[in-house]
This record gives C-alpha cells, sequence and structure tokens, in this order.
C-alpha cells in the first residue's frame, strides 16, 4: 500500500467538515447510556476497554459484559434502512464491510471468550423507545450477572431493542409466571 489515503476526496468543504465532526468515543448515544446506567446503579464499568476484543464502548469485567452503542450510518443498522451515500460508492461499500466484518470479529472472539455482548442500536435510543431500551439493557446486565453466579459462563449475544428480544423478554415473563419453559426464539447468540 502506498502513502495514500483511503478515504476519497470529499465532495464539498462543507462535506469534509460534517465527516470530521464525526466522534468515535463519547458520542451522544454513548453518554445517554452510561447515565442510563449509572441511575439504574450499575456503575463500576470501563470506558473503551483495551483488554476486550473490539475496545467495547462500555465494559464489566467483573461480569464479562461488553456494550457497543453502534450508530446506525456506521455499523448498517439493520432496522433503519438506511441508503448508500450516492457519492463515492466504492470507497462506502468497501468502508461498510470493513465495519460490519470488525463487528462480526470482535463480537465472536468476545462470545467465545465467555464474554455477554450487548448491541444497542441508536435509532433504540430515540425518544419513545428509550426508556424500555435502558430497561431491557439492565435486565440483560443483570442476567448475565446471574448466569456468572450460577456457574453458567458460555458467552451470548444480545441485540437489545429488536422484536426477537422483546418476544424473549415476554416469554421470560411468561416463565416467572409458570408458564412455558423453554429455549424461545431471538436474536441471543450462545457459544457452546
Amino acid at each position: 500500500m502506498t502513502g495514500e489515503s483511503l478515504a476519497p476526496k470529499p465532495v464539498s468543504a462543507a462535506t469534509r467538515h460534517v465527516m470530521q465532526a464525526n466522534k468515535s468515543k463519547n458520542t451522544k448515544p454513548e453518554l445517554k447510556v452510561r447515565a442510563a446506567l449509572r441511575e439504574a446503579g450499575l456503575s463500576g464499568y470501563r470506558l473503551h476497554w483495551k483488554k476486550a476484543p473490539g475496545k467495547p464502548d462500555i465494559c464489566f469485567p467483573g461480569r464479562r459484559v461488553a456494550i457497543f452503542v453502534n450508530g446506525c450510518f456506521w455499523h448498517r443498522c439493520p432496522h433503519c434502512g438506511l441508503s448508500m451515500p450516492k457519492s463515492n460508492v466504492e470507497f462506502w461499500e468497501a468502508k461498510f464491510a470493513r465495519n460490519r466484518a470488525r463487528d462480526a470479529r470482535d463480537n465472536a472472539l468476545l462470545v467465545s471468550g465467555g464474554w455477554t455482548v450487548i448491541t444497542i442500536w441508536e435509532c433504540r435510543l430515540k425518544r419513545g423507545r428509550f426508556d424500555a431500551t435502558m430497561r431491557e439493557l439492565v435486565r440483560e446486565i443483570r442476567r448475565a450477572e446471574e448466569l456468572r453466579a450460577q456457574g453458567l459462563r458460555s458467552g451470548r449475544l444480545v441485540e437489545i431493542g429488536s422484536a426477537a428480544s422483546a418476544i424473549d423478554a415476554a416469554a421470560a415473563g411468561d416463565r416467572r409466571a409458570g408458564g412455558r419453559s423453554g429455549v424461545t426464539p431471538g436474536r441471543h447468540v450462545t457459544s457452546r
């Protein structure tokens, strides 16, 4: 590879300014999630912890919980149906493919290491969804802690705010109320 940048020349100075303003750490969605975790009494997390694969946005090493707060544009949210940028299409396709591949690799490494990996999409933190998303997040963190206390050390991959996780939450409520037990369909992936 030569010394050339992978990024194409911006279409305009305004576009360049907008792209430079995008942060990778301490974004508004991350700050909202961290504030909600503190409010729920879940402190003691580490930010962008270098010892965990992928440097999760929020990491509870003792609980073995890694949380990624994914921006819908950069990580290609499955819920939003975002269109591809119209200029420099080849660059963006390659960029998004690299992002998705990196996310999958980091998730697999964490799950195989016995971590509960939680992904929260930016769109699930909007008004009207935020409280339900945070309740689900807190429930999953506490569930991970309970599973570890029971000696279950296998990793899990959880997507917060998906329709499947809402089904899982409803089924968990049914089980607590004496309903059916067993595995529910959803977006939980467990390593063996």
